[in-house]
């Protein structure tokens, strides 16, 4: 059947609906299980104090972003190779069947806990492919005109997932926390029979050798250094943290070298997996730094600002912990609604005058947002929270579709699928490296006023020295968690014999709602003062990396209207 131009017209749109569907739901799926953990840890019947169940929340909450960044770099190349809309269609695929094992898990305690991270990262490798290879089968079917748009299309879809998924998954998690999974399975049928049915990758495809020793190098050193900074957040001997652990210092020191040779290799390979010589363009190099440094201070955020609602802040108010998801989820929707807002008039707008100052602009705004939080006391009112909320969204919907046109524009068409899986692995292991940099730093800031709060609190309303000693000598990690997870964990640190000995009013004041988020709330402002100082810091250095420009090398000065529609993935 011959195609016209109208054809192309319409095959453009269905690629841009379709993969921006596969990246929201990919992207909901790193966020909706972290605001459902209380929910999940219940279902489980997981005991968040218990030191062994650390290391299930932290693989449930970064297996899934860890497997994302290792595989979408190694996705987007295949996808250069054999076919974009191919690989893409296969993990809309994998992704929904893997959401129905999830959601049927038989199993409890830790078993249960290790069917789902398990799941979840094959999971993740579905997810991988749909975002390895949307940018790219999207930067094929539009025009230099329309990519901005087409892009800030995608992209807002995408990480305003990460927003709403905080939302949803505490509205689902009200509910039952296996809808989480559930609710991804008509959508990803929807997507399923849609990308088989309508989507025909046409794009230009490169005859090459997959780069096995690429490959592997990427995938070992990446995972050996995101793994050993996941375990270095929990405590290891007598110290607060794990840092000093053999085990996580050959992580961070082999997965270094790794990651060396790495480099090495790919310098000297004819077909590489990951081109380094695209960093030789400086607008490629300053929006990948800015899409790395973004999404670090967005990551840490989220998990911050989860603390502060779930643990402080709505118990504070007089909500009970089992609706604290919920309400977390409602009360950061300025959050989402800001980024709504600004995305993809952000796309338009980058089309006419250029990505660069909107890109730099979001991420001044983004600046703004967290030093204006810093200047909040803890039981804040929520007026001037939502205002700032919502102003940091708008940043962060003023940044992420010029900083993706930015990057995918200054590449040549045949390396767009490769630069799409850069771009996705950069945005992906920010996010894992923001919960290990500012977890920690935020354990290191409580361990300097916590111990102190502990004892004086619990003294304060007749607990024996001893006993209160005993407890703030805890690892703060478990507090911290404690916090994230809504959970009170004064009644089972003390015990039914240490309560029975206090005045009743004593022990209801210990075991009531207020006591421990009132007790811990200094230390963590300390802690957040700490975090959101580094957060300012990393957006003003990705603006700068932003303004950087670099020469025109590939798209925007080779497309034309024919190669467009030559590279378009259109309708069958």
């Amino acid at each position: 059947m011959r195609w016209t131009a109208q054809d192309h017209l319409g095959a453009k749109w269905v690629v841009l609906s379709n993969t921006t569907l596969g990246t929201l739901i990919a992207m909901i799926n790193s966020s909706i299980v972290l605001i459902s953990l209380p929910a999940i840890f219940n279902g489980l019947r997981l005991d968040p104090l218990q030191p062994g169940n650390i290391s299930y929340l932290l693989w449930m909450l970064m297996g899934y972003m860890l497997v994302t960044a290792v595989l979408v770099v190694t996705l987007g190349r295949l996808g250069d190779i054999f076919g974009r809309v191919r690989i893409y269609n296969a993990g809309f695929l994998i992704f929904t069947l893997t959401s129905v094992v999830l959601a049927l898990d038989p199993l409890h305690g830790g078993a249960g806990a290790l069917w789902l991270i398990g799941w979840r990262v094959a999971q993740a490798v579905g997810g991988s492919m749909l975002m390895a290879n949307s940018a790219a089968i999207i930067t094929d079917a539009f025009p230099v005109s329309q990519r901005g748009m087409a892009l800030g299309v995608n992209v807002v879809a995408g990480i305003s997932g990460s927003f709403i998924g905080l939302l949803l998954g505490g509205l689902l998690a009200e509910w039952n926390w296996r809808s989480i999974f559930w609710v991804n399975v008509p959508i990803g049928l929807l997507g399923t029979v849609w990308a088989y049915r309508l989507l025909h990758d046409t794009g230009i495809r490169g005859r090459a050798r997959i780069d096995w020793w690429g490959n592997i190098t990427f995938a070992v050193g990446l995972t050996a250094l995101l793994a050993a900074i996941t375990y270095g957040i929990q405590p290891y001997g007598g110290s607060t943290m794990g840092w000093t652990n053999p085990w996580v210092l050959a992580g961070l020191i082999g997965g270094t070298v790794v990651l060396a040779l790495f480099c090495v290799i790919e310098a000297r390979s004819a077909e590489p997996m990951f081109p380094l010589r695209l960093f030789r363009n400086a607008a490629f190099a300053g929006g990948s730094a800015g899409t790395l440094l973004g999404a670090i201070a967005r990551g840490g955020l989220q998990f911050m600002l989860i603390v502060w609602l779930q643990g402080i802040w709505l118990p504070l108010h007089g909500y009970d912990y089992a609706d604290t998801p919920l309400w977390a989820g409602i009360y950061l929707i300025p959050l989402t609604v800001g980024f709504l807002a600004a995305g993809p008039i952000a796309g338009h707008l980058s089309d006419r005058f250029g990505p660069r100052p909107f890109a730099a602009g979001g991420l001044v705004v983004i600046a703004l947002s967290f030093g204006g939080l810093l200047l909040l006391p803890t039981d804040f009112g929520y007026l001037p929270f939502a205002l700032l909320v919502f102003l940091n969204g708008l940043g962060s919907g003023l940044f992420s579709a010029p900083n993706t046109s930015m990057i995918m524009s200054s590449v040549p068409a045949e390396a767009r699928g490769a630069a799409s899986g850069m771009r996705a692995t950069f945005q992906n292991a920010g996010m894992v490296l923001s919960i290990g940099v500012f977890f920690s730093l935020m354990v290191a800031g409580l361990s300097g006023s916590l111990p102190t709060a502990l004892t004086g609190g619990l003294t304060a309303q007749g607990v024996p020295t001893q006993a209160a000693h005993a407890i703030a000598a805890l690892p703060p990690v478990g507090t911290l968690f404690a916090a994230f997870l809504g959970y009170n964990p004064v009644q089972q640190l003390l015990g039914a014999h240490v309560l029975g000995q206090l005045p009743p009013g004593h022990a209801a004041v210990l075991t009531g709602r207020q006591f421990f988020p009132h007790l811990i709330s200094g230390p963590f402002h300390d802690g957040l003062v700490v975090v959101f100082c580094l957060a300012i810091a990393m957006s003003l250095v990705a603006a700068l990396a932003s303004l950087v420009r670099g020469r025109a090398e590939g798209a925007e000065g080779t497309d034309t209207v024919s190669e467009q529609h030559s590279a378009t993935a259109r309708i069958r």
